[in-house]
């Protein structure tokens, strides 16, 4: 089977959709014989729930310079994160 899903720049290749394309889709009672992944996993499901809830980000809305912004677009996927990296660094120092 070739893929006749494969689409281009969905974050794989023609090389990695063939080698996973002899995945059969689903049926129906594939569906019903489907266990929670607790019920198959209980260790690894348990370790899940250990570490608790995942830390979360808030979306806010701030005013920056069009440059700035501009420069930091321009800096490349992951820009956003790295100005939280340096926001952190700033008021860990106790600068803020």
């Amino acid at each position: 089977m070739t893929g006749s899903g494969f689409k281009e720049g969905r974050g794989y290749t023609r090389e990695d959709w063939d080698a996973v394309s002899d995945n059969p889709e689903w049926t129906e009672a594939d569906v019903r014989a489907a266990r929670p992944f607790a019920e198959v996993f209980p260790e690894m499901a348990a370790a899940i729930r250990k570490r608790g809830p995942a830390r979360t980000k808030e979306a806010i809305s701030i005013r920056i310079d069009a440059d700035v912004l501009e420069k930091l677009r321009a800096s490349g996927e992951g820009w956003q994160s790295r100005v939280n990296a340096v926001l952190r660094a700033y008021v860990e120092k106790g600068a803020a």
